[in-house]
């Protein structure tokens, strides 16, 4: 059996595992990123493969990154959270463990993952949606992963949702990931519980006290207990993330809406607020079949399976 190494590089962790064609992790190692410098990332990666092949006949390597890669999946071009920028990864690596590496957007890989893996192995189109810090986007159209003219395609969080909207971190406002982010859903509770909302008293209680400490996982836990206003900002962030969704669904068409990610830790409390939203705002919805929202099923392991896979194939 073929076995590839999947890396998934981050601003705070680099996550690498060995891969079969089944998409099992065989093993999987995690290591600090090193993130403001460009050579200790590179040895960091070369590092995670070097150990992981030394117990697994690895035969290619695939790496998702966090940031804009070139068409021929070598380059890349920038990364916000990293040093990269304009970089050939694929040739500095290869130079380092002399095997073939592909490089590819981390969501793309995700969103990969999930298509031959997870939520979508039973459809040939596919919309995945990450929910984290930020909004991320992978699309897989036909059975290949979309990514556009220039390689640059599906950076979906950067959809302008509000006119004039929310400042962010792009440079643009009213981004979509200003409203249906993780980091929204923690802003939009942290103010209410600041400002002395009594709606907000169990769950400030739960953060001692301090507004500050509130954080999606906690939102997530008060929720489950059955709070109002924690369900309230579940169902809010829901209510922007089906409107998105709807808009990129009237241009896409994918049969699959996989929604990943920390925040989709949540479940039915953040999706079915996501259904509704999505159905009350999707054009033509009377007369067109309606795509299914899942939750993506391959967590945190989806970026460096498919990346893996897109290795190996």
């Amino acid at each position: 059996m073929t076995l590839s190494c999947g890396i998934d590089v981050g601003g705070t962790k680099i996550a690498g595992g060995v891969v079969d064609e089944d998409g099992t992790v065989l093993e999987k190692l995690r290591v600090e990123s090193p993130a403001t410098d460009v050579d200790a990332m590179e040895d960091a990666i070369a590092g995670l493969v070097r150990e992981l092949a030394s117990r697994h006949d690895v035969s290619a390597v695939g790496v998702g990154a966090a940031g804009y890669v070139d068409r021929d999946r070598a380059k890349v071009l920038i990364a916000p959270n990293l040093a990269w920028r304009d970089i050939d990864l694929k040739g500095e690596l290869e130079e380092q463990i002399h095997l073939p590496v592909v490089v590819e957007n981390d969501a793309n890989a995700a969103a990969w993952g999930e298509f031959r893996y997870g939520a979508g192995a039973d459809v040939d189109d596919l919309l995945l949606v990450t929910v984290g810090t930020g909004v991320g986007g992978g699309l897989v159209l036909d059975g290949q992963v979309h990514r556009g003219a220039f390689g640059v395609a599906a950076e979906i969080g950067h959809l302008r949702v509000v006119p004039d909207g929310l400042p962010c971190g792009c440079g643009r406002r009213g981004c979509f990931e200003q409203y249906a982010s993780g980091t929204a859903l923690d802003r939009r509770a942290r103010a209410a519980a600041a400002s002395g909302d009594a709606a907000a008293s169990a769950l400030l209680e739960r953060a001692g006290g301090d507004a500050a400490a509130i954080d999606g996982p906690m939102i997530t836990e008060v929720a489950r207990s059955g709070d109002p206003f924690a369900l309230a900002q579940l169902a809010e962030l829901g209510r922007w993330l089906g409107a998105g969704i709807a808009s990129l669904v009237a241009v896409l068409d994918p049969a699959v809406i996989a929604v990943g990610g920390g925040v989709a830790d949540a479940d039915e409390l953040l999706l079915d607020p996501v259904r509704e939203s999505f159905v009350e705002h999707l054009p033509g919805r009377e007369h067109r079949p309606i795509a299914e929202i899942r939750k993506a099923t391959l967590g945190n392991t989806a970026g460096l399976v498919g990346a893996a896979d897109l290795a190996r194939s």
